[in-house]
């Protein structure tokens, strides 16, 4: 044991895990740099922050995700999307897994999952690189000093990029693997230096337990008005529909980017920090965000730099298009202290609509909310996949299937219900395209989504006119301060109407073929929309 604040009853060897080198536990961010830099992990860059390539895995790895499969969570799992293991599988890895870090040093983090107290999990992170401590530190909620003296961890996570698993002894589908034991309360990440493992096997871990307490685990961001908590807004969306962007308004208080909890109480940040992508940032568009990147600590993952200088390339690629910046919240001005908001006043749906068919902006009642949460919908374009070659319909139910170990019906039922109570307005953004498909429109005006955004949170635009979308059947805004009517209206920004009605018609029908998995678990109000 060495260096941080730790109580001895609650070290690994209390755990049972012995025979490791040195252990630090809990350092603060200066002694995790020097350790790093020591050991040759990364590089110091402009500002102190710390500049790390992951190697082989710049993403996460889905399909080598598994979960432990006994009677306790066997009828609970959502086994079509969650790669199953057996506790002899798990058993296996897990000691190969200790007989492997034996004799080597690790990094200890207690930390919290969750800006609530009343719903926090305590989480202790093992990591074999230091700079992982330094991730998890800022993506996890960091306990006062105090509070570590009586920290007992609820899960603990051991993370070994240096252990290969073994497809046939441990029961997992490749050398590189992410097992989850309920009975055992333990996460083993083996196999890849990708630093997102850690944060998103917290998340999949609380979008388990927090249903049962009726509280509502989200992948999403969040934000408030300035001095009124009560008026929340929660952004769905995934990567690429503007998440981050949207959410982090000057005039509205930032809860967070990415993973939240809705409880009887509201709504609550599960991280402490960002972890925000960084191709193509800029000061101009958002300058928090880019001056983060020169901040003290912040972790650079995947992005090139000049050796001399250790200027950052924000446009350069070559290594992934999925470089990130990772930070702790109050790096952001006006990020909120607490971490915590009100019942949300309007759910935001955002969508990258490829196909050109999507208003800017729509709102929906809650059988359409539901309908399109477990949808998830946004589009990939050409270009940006080999063989892509034109717009692909990208479905991910609930905007996190990785995520989400339960039946999407869950997550579904249970936004439904909040919003039934609270009495939440919801909104479908498409951030995409208009004036035709990807390769023919254009990219949706960045202003008119803010300005449709602002009306929608002050309330104006809910007391507007609104027109019926023959497609899906929901309410457009005819029209709105500061947007050209002729946008909200994307048939009429196509040169060829015809060919847009058939666009519409091919979307609808993409929408239609991909729901018919949940029409035996629904209610007849959204089977209804699922059959027109």
């Amino acid at each position: 044991m060495s260096a941080g604040r730790v109580n001895p009853n609650h070290t690994l060897d209390h755990q049972g895990i012995t025979g490791l080198g040195t252990v630090y536990y809990n350092l603060i961010e200066p002694a995790i740099i020097e350790h790093a830099l020591a050991r040759k992990e990364g590089e110091l860059g402009r500002g102190g922050a710390f500049l790390v390539s992951t190697g082989k895995f710049t993403g996460r790895s889905p399909q080598d995700k598994h979960i432990v499969k006994s009677p306790s969570v066997e009828d609970k799992i959502w086994w079509d999307a969650n790669a199953a293991m057996s506790p002899e599988g798990f058993d296996a890895l897990y000691d190969d897994m200790l007989a492997h870090m034996k004799g080597r040093d690790y990094f200890v983090q207690d930390l919290f999952g969750g800006a609530d107290p009343s719903q926090r999990l305590d989480v202790r992170m093992v990591t074999e690189l230091a700079w992982h401590s330094l991730f998890i530190r800022h993506m996890l909620r960091r306990p006062e000093r105090e509070e570590l003296d009586d920290f007992a961890p609820d899960w603990t996570v051991i993370n070994c990029p240096s252990f290969q698993a073994d497809p046939k002894k441990h029961n997992c589908r490749s050398e590189t693997v992410i097992a989850m034991n309920f009975d055992r309360k333990l996460i083993l990440i083996g196999g890849t230096e990708y630093a997102g493992e850690n944060k998103k096997s917290v998340f999949t871990l609380l979008n388990y337990l927090l249903p049962d307490k009726g509280i509502m685990p989200m992948h999403c961001s969040a934000n408030h008005a300035i001095g009124n908590p009560v008026d929340t807004a929660v952004f769905f969306g995934l990567s690429g529909t503007g998440k981050t962007t949207l959410s982090a308004d000057p005039d509205r208080i930032l809860i967070g980017d990415d993973e939240h909890g809705w409880s009887k109480r509201g709504t609550f940040n599960f991280e402490g920090g960002c972890y925000a992508k960084t191709i193509n940032l800029s000061a101009e568009a958002e300058p928090e965000i880019f001056a983060t990147t020169e901040k003290f600590g912040t972790v650079i993952e995947n992005m090139v730099y000049d050796p001399d200088t250790k200027e950052l390339d924000f446009e350069d690629d070559s290594l992934t298009a999925n470089m990130r910046c990772a930070y702790p919240l109050e790096y952001i001005s006006n990020a909120s202290s607490s971490a915590i908001g009100g019942h949300p006043k309007n759910i935001i749906m955002l969508t990258c609509d490829a196909f050109g068919v999507l208003p800017p902006i729509a709102r929906l009642t809650p059988a359409q909310a539901m309908y399109h949460f477990l949808s998830g919908f946004t589009a990939k374009v050409a270009g940006t996949e080999r063989g892509v070659t034109e717009p692909q319909p990208t479905f991910s139910t609930c905007f996190g299937a990785p995520f989400m170990p339960r039946r999407p019906e869950v997550y579904g039922n249970l936004l439904r219900e909040k919003i039934a109570q609270h009495g939440a307005t919801c909104w479908l953004v498409n951030t995409g395209w208009t004036g035709g498909a990807y390769g023919t429109g254009s990219r949706m005006p960045i202003r008119a989504t803010r300005a449709l955004l602002s009306a929608a949170l002050d309330g104006t635009l809910n007391k507007g006119t609104f027109r019926k979308d023959p497609n899906f059947g929901f309410d457009v805004p005819t029209s709105v301060p500061g947007v050209a009517d002729l946008l909200l209206e994307p048939r009429r920004t196509w040169d060829d109407a015809a060919a847009y009605d058939a666009q519409a018609e091919k979307l609808v029908a993409m929408f239609a073929e991909n729901f018919a998995q949940y029409v035996p678990h629904i209610d007849e109000d959204v089977k209804a929309i699922a059959i027109g």
